[in-house]
């Protein structure tokens, strides 16, 4: 289609680096392949995140991997960015010098 989209992504491997690169890998193209891409960008960004932790998953117990990661992106469509994260990664927009809270990390003690 013609709408102009950008996608960037940070990792932090925990234990090691294979989850990690396993998801900067694979996570952008099963955004990309998501039916919602187009109508639900945030929905495509969630489920996408499911299903690369499923299919890491599978892979780790398969070769017997014990790394994990965090991980935080951002999913920009024509003017709306869209972010998604997991773990305790954090993002910070800062617009005309002034930070601006785009998330709640995730932290052992929050629900």
């Amino acid at each position: 289609d013609d709408i102009d989209r950008a996608y960037f992504a940070v990792f932090d491997g925990h234990g090691g680096v294979d989850a990690a690169n396993y998801s900067a890998t694979h996570l952008h193209v099963n955004v990309g392949l998501h039916e919602e891409i187009v109508k639900n960008p945030a929905e495509a960004l969630k489920c996408s995140f499911q299903k690369t932790d499923e299919m890491f998953l599978f892979k780790a117990k398969r070769e017997k991997l014990r790394s994990g990661t965090t991980g935080v992106t951002a999913l920009i469509v024509g003017n709306e960015l869209h972010i998604a994260w997991l773990g305790d990664s954090q993002v910070m927009l800062v617009q005309q010098g002034k930070a601006m809270t785009l998330m709640d990390p995730h932290k052992p003690e929050r629900e």
